[in-house]
Parts: structure tokens; C-alpha cells; sequence
């Protein structure tokens, strides 16, 4: 199973040849932004393999031969992308059959989600796709982004939207528009991506076959998916159980209210079930739940840099130069289920030792504001040893006047690399904090722009540790 999931997917993300069905010359359409894209990554170095655009209208595109028709297509081809009309699209999926292609981006719109007439289509598309072994991906959606192969069907130009860099998340969404707003903001917060899947309808392809594939991507460390609805329950979960033995996943579920599965119901054709149903597949799968894309994105931003090195129980341990940001951090971890770590007495003597009189020693342990670099260096280096700590929180309000940035950065970024205990930064601020905020992060570590997403992030490390202990037992 391993191996044919693997070799079905394959064309998606990294096609020896694409054909992009439907692509034009008039700036600003889906066919002309999708082959552009490509057109550039091709450029770039980044996109290997070859483009051929096919309209019947057209003999040229920016120096690229147009092909008239999808039987003209050489037989390198493996992928097709189809932005053309829907009643178009059941015939040509007939003529990618005949023509031997196995992996297909349907981006064009108009057919469950409209109605019956629509659900009608999608089944002959689908009858098609069965009967040839074609895996399709769509329709209704923005289809793939992949930063290391040029693979980009998103049809939002670069002028209009920034694309991330590449990164050990993968994001897979059910709604195009959400794919590529995640995708823009993840560009500005500085989180890469290794691959966005967008499946609109999921005619074919849907998430339990993306997590069996993810299973094997060693360039993915955790999971990401926006949700409206689950159209085969079972395959889900089974799917579920497999990659959350291996791999975290993190949902974002929608439709959690009447009015969300109505709207979620117009938008993709999809039926959001019961919340509370949702809730319990997800418990029983060892799927972490997010209660905003925020949520998701601080808590795949911890599992990237972290999944290997996960706590080993839920006491935290936190050191703060601001006493109020401790007060918020130990607030956080009582609400989100984690306890205070009772500091041993070898550390509280070691602080001690080591601290002037005025700064604190404890849990949180405030270093306070006339700190330096080295004065951390202390404390984490009395955290990191003590027994009674799984994992720490560090508050750095790089503000304060004595406090030298690039060795605080240092320091963080040694511990976080020596020691076995996982480490999230919380770092408050504006533009300048935010600037040292991004470099920490380049150097392996976490870091949160509030005590309470800090704690948060750490506590969904927590749970996924206590998930696989429970299925060790």
C-alpha cells in the first residue's frame, strides 16, 4: 500500500511534465497565472520538468508551443491541470484517460457545490477517473504548492499574494480561498511550508489518502489540515491512526455551529456532521484539534521544530525577565491542562548562589529587568538539570537595557540544541522584537508573541507525548 500510495501521488508534487488545460495568453485568468507560475519556477531553476500549455485556440504562449488538443501532448506528460468550464470537463477527462495521464489537478469550479446538475458531473468525472486508475485532485480548488519542485496551481498572481518559503509543515485545506490566505500569511510570519494541498469537492483525493502519502514524505514533520466536512468516516480514521503513530496532525474543523455546516454545506458540498462527533474522532485518532488557524500555526511551528523532542510529562518549567509575562504564562499553563513544575531544591540553592538578591528564584523564575545574557544562561542551565522539569517556557523582553540580543539568541538556540527537554521563546514587542524573534526562530526554536500562545503551543506537545505513551502501553 505503501508503495503505490507513494507512486500515485508522486506527479502531483514533483510531475516529470505538466499539461496546463486551458492555459492563455490574457493576463490575469486561472490558465494564464497557473502556466505563468510555472513559466517562472521554470526560470528560476526551481521547476524541472516540462510545461505544456493546451488550447485550442492558441499556437505560442511566452515562446512555449500551445497544443491543440490533450492527444498531442507528448508522453512524458504526468500531470494535467484543468481550468476550463465544467460541462468541458467530463470529455476531456475521457481524453487524459485515452492519453495514459494517472494524475489530475482539477481547479475549475461549478459542480457539487452548485447542486444536483453539478453532482452529477463530479460522478461521471469520477466514474471516468475510477475506471482508468486516474487519481484526481479538486475540483473547486486551488490544487498543490510545492516551494522545492516549482509545483504551483495557485491561481492568485505573486503581485497579489506572497508564497511561502519551504519549511517541515504541510497544509492541506479544503478551501482554495483559506489555502491561499495561509499561504500569503504564512510568507509574512516567516513559516515555511513543504507542501499546501487544496482539495475543494474531493472528488477523489481527499485526506485520508494525503496522510497515508504524508506517512513517507521524510521532508514532513507534521501535518496540518483545514476541514468542512469528512465524506468516508471510516478511511479517515484508519488513515488517522496510522500517520498519528509516526507523525502529529493538527485540524482546524469548521461548520462547528448551524450556521457554519450551512455555510460549509453551499461552499464545497460538504456535510459537517455533529461537533461533538468530530471531537471524539479526533481524541480517539491522536488528531490535535485547533480552535483557530492561529492555534494551528503556533502549534505546527512547535511541532516542526520539536517533534523529536517531545516532553516526557506536563510539568513546565518557566523563566521570565518580566514578572507580569510570568504571572500570564502560569495562568496559561492551569488553563490549557499542563501543571507548574515544583523546582527541586538543588536548583532553588543554585539560583540562589548564583542570582543577585534581587532577582527571583522559583517557578516562574524572574531574572528581572536589569538582567544580561548570562544571567539566563543560569537559570536555563538550572532548568535544563532539574528532574522535576519536562519542559520550559522562556519569556525574553529583549527591551530591557543590559540585555545583549545575539547572546540571549545564543544561548537559546545552544540549549535547545544540548538538551533533551523541548524549549518555547515568548518574546512581547514590536518590530524590533519581532526582527530578533525570526532570527531565534532560524536557530531551532519556537517563538510566540504572548505567554498564553507560548504555554499553548507547548501544551499541544504535551498531548501528543501523552497520545503515544498511551499507545505504547
Amino acid at each position: 500500500m505503501a508503495e503505490r500510495i507513494v507512486e500515485e501521488m508522486r506527479p502531483f508534487f514533483d510531475p516529470k511534465a505538466v499539461a496546463i488545460i486551458g492555459a492563455t495568453n490574457k493576463k490575469g485568468k486561472v490558465g494564464n497565472v497557473i502556466f505563468e507560475n510555472f513559466r517562472m519556477n521554470k526560470e528560476r531553476g526551481i521547476f524541472k520538468g516540462n510545461i505544456y500549455p493546451v488550447n485550442p485556440k492558441l499556437d505560442e504562449i511566452e515562446g512555449y508551443k500551445v497544443y491543440k488538443s490533450v492527444a498531442e501532448l507528448p508522453d512524458d506528460t504526468d500531470l494535467a491541470v484543468i481550468s476550463i468550464p465544467a460541462p468541458f470537463v467530463p470529455q476531456t477527462m475521457r481524453d487524459i484517460a485515452e492519453k495514459g495521464i494517472k494524475a489530475v489537478i482539477i481547479i475549475t469550479g461549478g459542480f457539487g457545490e452548485l447542486g444536483e446538475e453539478g453532482k452529477k458531473l463530479e460522478r461521471e468525472i469520477y466514474e471516468i477517473a475510477k475506471a482508468n486508475g486516474i487519481r484526481v485532485i479538486g475540483p473547486n480548488c486551488v490544487g498543490v504548492y510545492v516551494p522545492d519542485t516549482g509545483v504551483d496551481t495557485v491561481f492568485l498572481p505573486e503581485e497579489k499574494m506572497d508564497r511561502p518559503k519551504s519549511g517541515p509543515i504541510a497544509f492541506v485545506s479544503q478551501s482554495g480561498a483559506f489555502a491561499a490566505a495561509m499561504l500569503d500569511w504564512a510568507a509574512m510570519a516567516g513559516i515555511g511550508i513543504g507542501k499546501m494541498v487544496s482539495y475543494g469537492n474531493k472528488l477523489d483525493v481527499d485526506d485520508a489518502d494525503l496522510m497515508d502519502y504524508f506517512i513517507h514524505d521524510d521532508e514532513i514533520n507534521v501535518v496540518t489540515f483545514y476541514i468542512e466536512g469528512v465524506k468516508d468516516g471510516r478511511k479517515f480514521m484508519e488513515a488517522a491512526k496510522r500517520i498519528t503513530k509516526v507523525k502529529p496532525v493538527i485540524a482546524l474543523k469548521s461548520g462547528r455551529t448551524e450556521y457554519g455546516a450551512k455555510a460549509a454545506s453551499s461552499h464545497t458540498g460538504s456535510l459537517a456532521g455533529a461537533d461533538t462527533i468530530y471531537d471524539a474522532v479526533f481524541k480517539q485518532t491522536g488528531i490535535i484539534r485547533a480552535e483557530d488557524f492561529e492555534h494551528m500555526f503556533d502549534l505546527a511551528k512547535a511541532f516542526a521544530a520539536l517533534k523529536d523532542k517531545l516532553p516526557k510529562g506536563d510539568r513546565i518549567g518557566i523563566i521570565t525577565d518580566g514578572g507580569g509575562a510570568g504571572v500570564m504564562a502560569s495562568d496559561a499553563v492551569a488553563k490549557f491542562g499542563l501543571k507548574m513544575a515544583d523546582l527541586s531544591e538543588e536548583t532553588i540553592k543554585f539560583l540562589k548562589e548564583n542570582f543577585p538578591p534581587h532577582a527571583v528564584p522559583g517557578n516562574p523564575t524572574d531574572v528581572v529587568g536589569d538582567t544580561d545574557a548570562e544571567r539566563y544562561r543560569v537559570a536555563i542551565e538550572a532548568f535544563t538539570k532539574d528532574p522535576n522539569v519536562d519542559a520550559i517556557v522562556i519569556i525574553v523582553l529583549f527591551q530591557v537595557p543590559l540585555l545583549e540580543e545575539e547572546k540571549i539568541i545564543d544561548i537559546l538556540a545552544e540549549y535547545q540544541k544540548k538538551s533533551d527537554k523541548p524549549i518555547v521563546a515568548v518574546a512581547m514587542g514590536g518590530k524590533k522584537t519581532d526582527h530578533y524573534a525570526r532570527i531565534l526562530e532560524d536557530k531551532g526554536v519556537p517563538v510566540y508573541p504572548t505567554p498564553e500562545r507560548g504555554v499553548r503551543a507547548m501544551a499541544g506537545l504535551v498531548k501528543y507525548a501523552e497520545y503515544l505513551k498511551r499507545l505504547e502501553e
